[in-house]
């Protein structure tokens, strides 16, 4: 029998341990981009860059959680991949929202999510420019900087808003379908900030009201959706039939919100 006690306390500290983590990883990013100027990047194709604080940070993360978890295994974007024994992933972005990050700009977080029987149950969000420390999944109540995050608000069509975003290689056709869906079927506002990562934090937030992606990797969302789902947001990923290095389609808010976008996840899904 599973003592239910001990395994949220033993959750608990290990979301501490992480947190701790990712605030480390953020202040070895933030010296990097506080000497932008000096920074080397490199591009993985049109409009996919990487840098040297992408490499570093990763370099610390798969180290301190190696330290930390020596029977898990790690998943991280730039590589960093260790096989595990005890069946849990840390599945790792050291900089979502690259592009942001070397122009200059707010949106991009450290992002630590961890992959267990197939489901992300367990995430840490550290935006350091912003100062947004978000921790939570299914063991671990969902708090924003230590303070517990406040229920979604109900979702109010006439003041509604989504985020989106697009993998490079996605086509323009795809990318027009998804704002005519949103301009003329649904006939709400949405924004694209550049950071999958963020653009969940915003949902989180309550200053939007869900987000559709074209295109996104595990380690973009692996984060933020266990924090989402312990605040009732639901999404459309099949873990079960989804691995860790796809690219996802994927739409995520409320029940009533999902079922909106549903018919057009299938429509850019077929022509895909």
């Amino acid at each position: 029998m599973v003592d239910i006690d001990a395994s949220a306390t033993s959750a608990r500290a290990d979301a501490v341990l992480v947190e701790d983590i990712a605030r480390q990883a953020g202040e070895l990013a933030l010296a990097h981009f506080q000497s932008l100027t000096n920074l080397p990047v490199e591009r993985k194709g049109h409009l996919d860059l990487v840098t040297a604080a992408d490499r570093q940070v990763e370099e610390f993360l798969v180290a301190k959680l190696r330290q930390a978890f020596p029977d898990d295994g790690i998943f991280g974007e730039e590589g960093g991949e260790i096989s595990g024994t005890s069946g849990r992933i840390w599945v790792i972005d050291p900089i979502d929202g690259t592009f942001n990050f070397v122009r200059g700009g707010q949106n991009w977080a450290i992002s630590i999510g961890l992959f267990e029987n197939r489901h992300p149950t367990f995430g840490v969000i550290y935006a350091p420019v912003r100062g947004l420390m978000l921790v939570g999944g299914q063991s671990v109540e969902a708090r924003l900087n230590g303070t517990r995050i406040k229920p979604l608000p109900a979702l109010d069509m006439s003041a509604a808003s989504i985020g989106f975003s697009f993998h490079p290689s996605i086509p323009t056709s795809e990318r027009l379908e998804v704002v005519r869906f949103l301009s003329d079927e649904l006939q709400i506002s949405f924004r694209l900030c550049g950071s999958a990562t963020l653009s969940l934090v915003e949902v989180a937030m309550g200053e939007t009201d869900g987000y559709i992606s074209l295109g996104d990797s595990t380690w973009d969302v692996m984060a933020a959706l266990p924090i989402l789902e312990s605040l009732g947001v639901s999404h459309t990923i099949d873990w079960d039939r989804t691995e860790l290095s796809e690219k996802l389609r994927f739409a995520c808010g409320n029940t009533e919100l999902v079922t909106m976008l549903r018919p057009l996840l299938l429509s850019v899904t077929r022509t895909a």
